[in-house]
């Protein structure tokens, strides 16, 4: 396929040929960087994406989430963002590649798919199955058309979409495969389309698409994984469309870091065997607003779940600060061999904040008065409703059950929980549950009310638990008898607005017995990029004026968030913590 490229008057042509790609007749490298317009602030576009030319890219990749901006069947919010960002990469002079899914895993929520279309179908996602693929074509219908008006023989930037991601890693419906890419032509794609895998018969067979570009992921030994790829396709360019240079990182583990030597040797390698390359990632960002993703340990990816931090700096070689590491020098060094010309310099560094600022928060509401104010309406059922029949993204549920009585002490067990469960018993709390460590320490007595807060630590972003229910699946137990008729009550992240949190009528929080929403404010001089950093708090959520930072977790290894300079005011500054575990003591609030 080729595509005409006007500009000026001057003629443009960029195609797929036999083993290169090819711009005006000549064969020419993608040298791309992927930068997620969902994990970077917009205000900082320009930069992150000036950054990417002075490492020597010429090319963005992006993924696109599209449960970000289709949050509920039919409500659309800021698809025209993508569009925006698009805009910012030709004007920054890159070639732009697309990832529209509808499944990306990216280390993100759900791997980018709604959690009320996964809820409601199950297994019969990333399938041939009809109510599925119509739900896809009306999201593609009012995502695509802003993707093919810039596509590169329009005068945009936008050179290749790709079809799926990594679909061998997870199916093998070649109809399925063959209808999602006809529905990305009949949605106004003219560009290549093309598909990525990792480099083994199974997943290339499961998710390469005849006549369509396919290419491969990995993270070294790039002459082994291109070989793996000639022996499927033996001619069209090499392409390496995610070379993992770091990785990303999971609460309560050990941090990860990939030796910046290590990394430039293995650029180095897929370059020398005259392939074009995607670092993954050039600029990884921040999970703002919960929207981290989970994964499932063991091999087959059903083992116990492991929840990604709020930091998606993964190790790459522009830091979540958008600073350059040793790992960017090291890769200039490299891709400077393949450049047409001198590498741009770097830009100037964005604003950093002028001086520290700490603060005391001290207003304070507790859970339950902030549920009544910004939750949705209780519903009282049989059995425990789960996250997706509440209609809960990301945010809490309250279930609270009646033990019956008299009767003896008995274990009371959250069977099917996902993920984690603050316990309270007659208003006391009593314990945290996990989906491995189900059971009330201590046994309880009836009659009793006992309240669960539950947590989604995130969706599962790659495997087959991907699109798994979260909250309490199964039931409760006292001894062996399941407890019936549950009152659940959901509060969503997304009910925090400035208007919302305005009507909670907040206390003074020197007495405060731990969980609740903390609200305070803060000074600022000369605001900047910076960090937010908490004492005496567990685990929650943090705002500043009304921007969400994400999670944060005492277990670590993440003990601060990243705050972009564009969310801080120069004067008075609002900060609130939602804490669902149980603040320690004064909780306080640094900045820098």
């Amino acid at each position: 396929m080729q595509v005409r490229h006007e500009r000026g008057g001057d003629v443009g042509e960029f195609r797929i040929g036999e083993d290169d790609f090819e711009l005006d007749g000549r064969p020419v490298r993608l040298l791309s960087g992927a930068l997620h317009y969902f994990r970077v602030h917009e205000g900082q576009w320009e930069h992150r994406l000036a950054m990417l030319r002075a490492m020597g890219l010429n090319c963005v990749e992006t993924y696109v989430p599209w449960n970000l901006h289709e949050p509920q069947p039919g409500h659309y919010e800021d698809v025209a963002a993508l569009g925006r960002f698009l805009d910012a990469a030709r004007a920054a002079g890159l070639w732009a590649i697309v990832r529209p899914g509808p499944y990306i895993c990216a280390e993100w929520e759900n791997g980018g798919l709604p959690y009320w279309l996964t809820g409601r179908l199950g297994r019969r996602v990333r399938t041939r199955d009809p109510e599925y693929l119509a739900e896809v074509e009306r999201w593609f219908r009012v995502l695509l058309p802003q993707v093919a008006a810039r596509g590169y023989d329009r005068g945009g930037p936008v050179i290749m979409v790709q079809a799926e991601n990594e679909y061998g890693s997870y199916g093998s419906d070649q109809v399925y495969l063959e209808r999602l890419t006809g529905l990305i032509r009949e949605c106004g794609i003219t560009v290549p389309l093309f598909t990525s895998d990792g480099p083994e018969d199974h997943m290339l067979t499961g998710g390469a698409i005849p006549g369509v570009l396919a290419t491969v992921n990995f993270g070294s030994a790039a002459r082994a994984g291109f070989e793996t790829l000639r022996r499927h396709r033996a001619t069209g360019p090499l392409m390496c469309m995610e070379f993992w240079c770091g990785w990303f990182e999971h609460w309560g583990a050990e941090p990860v870091v990939r030796d910046a030597a290590d990394a430039a040797g293995a650029l180095r390698e897929i370059l020398e065997c005259g392939a074009s390359v995607n670092v993954y990632m050039a600029h990884g960002g921040t999970n703002f607003g919960g929207w981290s993703g989970a994964n499932r340990a063991g091999e087959l990816h059903e083992g116990p779940l492991l929840a990604d931090v709020t930091s998606y700096d993964y190790d790459a070689p522009i830091d979540e600060y958008g600073r350059p590491t040793d790992k960017f020098w090291a890769f200039r060094e490299v891709l400077a061999a393949y450049a047409d010309g001198p590498l741009p310099e770097l830009p100037q560094q964005p604003q950093q904040l002028g001086a520290v600022a700490e603060t005391a928060l001290d207003e304070w509401a507790p859970l339950d008065t902030v549920l009544e104010v910004l939750g949705d309406a209780e519903r009282v059922c049989g059995a425990p409703p789960s996250f997706e029949e509440l209609g809960v993204d990301r945010g809490l549920v309250r279930y609270r059950f009646e033990v019956p009585g008299p009767r003896t002490p008995y274990a009371l067990t959250a069977r099917g929980l996902r993920d984690r469960a603050v316990v309270y018993v007659d208003g006391a709390r009593a314990g945290v549950l996990t989906e491995d460590a189900p059971v009330l320490p201590e046994p309880v007595a009836g009659p009793a009310v006992v309240e669960l807060w539950v947590e989604s630590l995130g969706r599962v972003n790659y495997g087959p638990r991907t699109g798994e229910h979260k909250g309490i699946t199964e039931g409760v137990l006292h001894e062996r008898q399941y407890l019936h008729g549950v009152a659940a009550q959901g509060l969503r992240l997304a009910a925090f607005s400035a208007e919302t949190v305005g009507r909670v009528p907040f206390g003074s929080a020197s007495a405060a017995p731990g969980a609740g929403l903390y609200r305070g404010s803060m000074a600022v001089e000369q605001p900047g990029d910076t960090s937010l950093s908490l004492t005496g708090v567990t685990r929650g959520f943090v705002w500043v004026n009304g921007f969400n930072l994400g999670r944060y977790w005492a277990v670590g290894p993440q003990l601060s968030l990243y705050v972009p300079g564009p969310v801080l005011r120069d004067g008075v500054n609002e900060v609130w913590v939602l804490e669902v575990e149980g603040a320690q003591a004064e909780v306080r609030v640094r900045l820098g």
